[in-house]
Parts: structure tokens; sequence; C-alpha cells
């Protein structure tokens, strides 16, 4: 039985607020998408979530972007109208296919969703996606808010099945995730044709591809044409004699600041509408061009010779916002006079770096690894927090799946006696740890991989996947054994030690680092959040006994807080909050006073199986 609850459908005209990922969802349906496929990302995620609860399509989450572009490009060849989607760093695992599908090009309507992320809120960088777009040489649109992802959404469905390409929908995480006003419409019933062989078309072997690529290069000669004339690219006429080029988000801050000026608003920025923008330019003194991360607009502006000014006065890393808008524009010479600060409120608060959530599994296995004093390269997933004070025991960390590659790379030249550690999550395993496993066995790698299983794809917001047993839609699938495909991949040593038995983590990672081989240690205690809050028996201090040697402190729990009152030393004592503690039984074990007991004063918790947790009831 489902556990997702279905969203009703949409039968007459309605106005709603939403999300931008949302709005891009419900557009989707509207243009009678039926199938839709993702790997889970911020700020990307909310989309496919929404889609997935709609009534009469299909969707799913797939184990990486490569294969969720693939998957999606096998539905549009079968006539379907098809919507994939991942964050920006995402696509860079989606290339492969990317680049070749826009040779084929799509037979159902196609949409590739771009959520870029600048100033880096959840990434590891903050790419410009539009250079990518004009390096496939597929057509790109660029909504400003929730009612143009939505409308846009529909319209580059539009435009794929015109011009037989897969399209570009790039957002950012501001539209991604602020609301806005979205008017919605009623859906029509998905239509699949069904796939009809074209060999010379879909087989991309040299001969075939050759001529591909002709097509290409023509299609996007009449996709120019297309944008020069199209409904998303227009002048807005204003005062002054200088005139802003923009896009995105950036339109919605320039507003915010200039609302009078005059604006060329890019909603389709590949091909760019070149000659409208000319003879825009040509009405006044100055060209301001104005756009988050890259110069992508302004080098081809400058390209084609037109005179503008950009970066100089804009900058070229993070967000903008109104008040970074209104400073580049007073440099430029483009604002007279002051304006009020659009964030002019500064509040001197208590900063909250991130960390692991209070009996995060994970959090006994950095402990661990920093007092084995291991060398470890770590993953993208919630235990890169593993990184930072006070744990500090990740020591490098790229890319989804790179982890076991690193710690072979450093195996290999370093030849050290300091044990070379990969930790790697579940979800992230399946999405692109399992070759470089295989690879770290077939070369004879020293190193030990701690592969850190809690049952879901926690750091995006608990989605379901390939282990969890469950698919995006609720339905039961089987679930993933990872000590299976470990074996399958040649792994001798594989060790199962219980997360939350401290000694018996500690033991295990010295006795797989010991052997000088590939070796993988498994732990398998679930998330304590997802799919509801997990509590066990909470702890409580004993004051009086409580010597403040802060070894409770170091594992970096923030249901453990200091107090005010100090032993003899000057050191200070400490509290267990009780709403935070989940009984993870870790501070315990780490006291060496037995100054922390279990509030009911039973036995200490510490399981040799996984156990069931009393369900606090969903977040």
């Amino acid at each position: 039985m489902s556990k997702i609850k279905t969203l009703p459908e949409i039968t007459r005209p309605v106005r709603v607020l939403m999300t931008g990922n949302e709005a891009i969802a419900l557009g989707a349906r509207e243009a009678g998408v039926y199938f839709a496929a993702a790997y889970p990302g911020t700020p990307s995620t909310e989309i496919l979530e929404t889609f997935g609860r709609l009534p009469g399509v299909k969707a799913q989450w797939c184990v990486n972007e490569k294969v969720a572009f693939e998957v999606g490009i096998g539905a549009s060849l079968a006539g379907a109208r098809t919507l994939v989607c991942m964050k920006h760093v995402g696509v860079n695992v989606a290339m492969d296919p990317l680049m070749t599908f826009a040779y084929t090009g799509s037979v159902g309507g196609f949409v590739l969703v771009s959520a870029d992320d600048p100033s880096m809120h959840s990434s590891q960088n903050e790419q410009d996606n539009r250079i990518i777009a004009k390096f496939a040489k597929i057509p790109m649109l660029e909504p400003s808010d929730s009612a143009e992802a939505h409308a846009m959404m529909k319209l580059a469905i539009e435009i794929s099945e015109q011009f037989e390409t897969p399209v570009m929908l790039r957002v950012t995480t501001r539209i991604s995730h602020a609301k806005g006003i979205v008017n919605l419409s009623p859906w029509p019933v998905p239509q699949v044709a069904g796939f009809i062989r074209n060999t010379s078309r879909f087989v991309m072997i040299p001969q075939y591809a050759k001529r591909r690529h002709t097509e290409v290069e023509a299609r996007l000669g009449r996709l120019l044409k297309y944008s020069e004339a199209a409904s998303v690219n227009y002048a807005e006429d204003g005062e002054g004699d200088i005139g802003i080029v923009t896009g995105g988000i950036s339109y919605n801050h320039i507003r915010e600041v200039l609302p009078n000026a005059p604006v060329f608003k890019i909603g389709m920025s590949n091909p760019m509408p070149i000659e409208a923008i000319r003879n825009f330019s040509k009405r006044y003194k100055k060209l301001l061009v104005i756009e988050e991360l890259e110069p992508y607009y302004e080098d081809q502006l400058k390209a084609a010779g037109i005179a503008c000014e950009g970066k100089k006065y804009f900058p070229i890393e993070g967000e903008l916002d109104p008040d970074v808008v209104a400073d580049g524009l007073r440099s430029a010479g483009a604002l007279n006079g002051s304006i009020p600060k659009y964030f002019p409120v500064e509040i001197d608060v208590m900063p909250r770096p991130p960390v692991l959530c209070s009996g995060c599994p994970h959090r006994p296995v950095f402990n661990a690894l920093k007092k084995l004093k291991a060398d470890v390269f770590g993953d993208i997933g919630c235990y890169t927090l593993g990184a930072l004070k006070p744990l500090e025991a990740l020591h490098a960390c790229v890319c989804m799946g790179a982890s076991i590659g690193m710690a072979e790379g450093v195996g290999i030249v370093q030849e050290s006696k300091k044990p070379v550690v990969a930790v790697i999550g579940d979800s992230t395993f399946l999405h692109s740890g399992m070759t470089g496993l295989l690879d770290a066995v077939y070369n004879n790698a020293a190193l030990t991989l701690i592969l850190l299983d809690n049952s879901i794809t926690a750091m995006t917001g608990g989605q379901e996947s390939p282990g969890s047993g469950l698919t995006l839609q609720g339905a039961p699938t089987v679930p993933v054994d990872y000590r299976k495909i470990c074996e399958a991949l040649g792994v001798k040593h594989i060790f199962t030690p219980d997360a939350y038995n401290y000694e018996e983590v500690i033991e295990t990672i010295q006795k797989a680092v010991a052997l000088n081989e590939v070796s993988v240690v498994l732990t398998n205690r679930p998330c304590m959040l997802y799919p509801g809050k997990r509590k066990y028996e909470t702890y409580d201090v004993l004051n009086d006994i409580c010597n403040g040697c802060g070894a409770c402190v170091r594992i970096g729990c923030p249901a453990i807080a200091l107090i005010d009152e100090t032993t003899d030393k000057g050191l200070h004592k400490v509290k267990i909050d009780a709403d935070s503690c989940t009984g993870c039984s870790l501070c315990m074990q780490v006291c060496p006073v037995d100054a922390i007991v279990t509030h009911s004063g039973a036995k200490p918790i510490v399981f040799s199986e996984p156990a069931e947790a009393e369900c606090g009831g969903c977040l």
C-alpha cells in the first residue's frame, strides 16, 4: 500500500501560492508530462516530490543523475512527454548522455531542469549551468519567479517538440524555494505514442552522428530565429539613458531597485536574442548587463559587437540581492541619490554551524576515526559534517562517489602506515561509489571503506532510495543488500559493527585497517529523523559526579551543553537536554567517571542488533 498522499486533481482554473519547484511540477502536469525522473539534490528535490504525488503520472528516483537522464531519454523516445530534474552538479553526472541526446533529439517533449545554487547554500561549487546549455547546443529558458517557472515549463515542452530537442529549464535556489502566485489550469490526459524505430537518428555511430551534428547546427539557426521573436524575450521602456539587460532572479532585483528603468528581459537565453538586444541598445548611451555568476550574457553581447559593461560593477561570486545590485548601479553611474538599504537590520546572533543531529549513527564512527588518527576521505551527504569541529575527522571531499578513488590514490602513492579510510553513505554508494570500490579491489588497494547505511537519503530530506524498500510513489520494492554487493565486487573482508557501540566501532575499524587491503565496515543504524523521529530512553548527567572533563562535549552532540556550575578546578559541568536527546548512549560510553545515566536509572542501552525505537512522529 502506498504511503504517498496523492494531490487532488486540478479540474478548473485556480490561483495558488507555491514555490518555484512546485510550480514546475504543476506546469509539467499541465503540459501533459507523463514521466519524470531525478536524483534528489537541493535545490531541485521538491520538483519530483510534488510531481510524484500527482494522479495519472509515473515518477521515480533513480540511483544517479546519469541514469535518470537515460531513463528519461527512453521515455521521450517512446513518445511520452518527459521531465528530468537535478541540481547543477548533477548535470555534470548526466553530461555524457546529454551531449549525445542533443544529436538524436527528443520525440516526446523533454525538459531538463538544472537547479543552480549561487552562494553554495548546499553545494560544493557554484557553477553556472547556462554555459552547459550553450555547450550542448540546446535551448534554455530562465524564469524569474514561480509564475514564470510554471509558464516556461509548459513553453519548454512546446519548444522541445517543435524543434525535436531537449530543453534546459534553468532555475536557481531563490526561484526554487521562494513562493509566488501561480494560475493553474485543468490537466490534460498524457499521451504515449510508443517507440518508432529510426536507426539513422537514434543509433549514434560515427556515420549517423555526422549527419545529426549537421542537423544540430541547422536547428540552432532555427532556434535563433525563434528566440529573436520569442515572447519571453522582451524590452520594457523606462526612464533614463542607461539600458539594462538581465534575466532570471536578477530581473526582480532590478525592479526592486529601479522600478522605472528601461530593461531588456531575457527569458530564453540560448540561443541569445542578440539582434533584439542590439536594437534595444541603440536607444541608450550605455548598456549594463546584470546577471549572477558568470558573464554569460555579457560575453555574448561583447562578442557580437554590442558595447556593454557588467562584471566591472557586479560580482562574479555569490547571489545578487537588491543591496548588491544597488551598489553596482551606483558605481556604474546608473543610480543617483540614496535609496534605503533593503537589509538594514544587523542582528548579532550566536552562530549556529551545521552539526550532525542528536543520536546520528554517524557520530560514533567519526569519533572513532578521530581517535585512530586516520586520514579520512569523505563524500557528499550528512557525514560531510564530520569535517567540522569538534569532530574534525574528515579531511577531503570533492563530489559524489569520489571518496573511494581519493583514498585509493593516496594509499597508492603515499605508502604510509597511517590508516587510509573512505567514508560514504548508502545512497551515495549506489549513486557512484560501486565503481570506485570495484577499482580498489581490482588494483589491490590498501584502504578501508566505511559504508554508512542509514536507510534513507537523509541530507536532502529523507527521500527513498534502492536501500529503503520503497519507491518515490510509495510502492514496495526489493531493498538493496549492501553486503552482497560488496561481496560481488570482490571484497573479502566485511565487518558489521553496531554504530552505537563505540568500543566495537573502534575495534572493528582498527581490525579492518590492519588488514592492509580492501575492507568494508558496514553500519546499519537508521537515520534518527526519517521517516519519523526516533527516540530511545534519554540520558541525564549526575551533577555531583560530573568532573567537567568535557569528554561528552567533544563528541559534538547538540543535546549536550555546558552549564554555569563549575568544578573546584574551574571546569564547567554539563547537562543533557531531554527534548533533544534521542538515547543513542554515546555520551554515556565516553564518560570516564560514569556521570551519565539513563533518565530512569535503568541499565544503559547499547544494542548488539539494531532495535526499534519509539517513533516521535513525523517532523
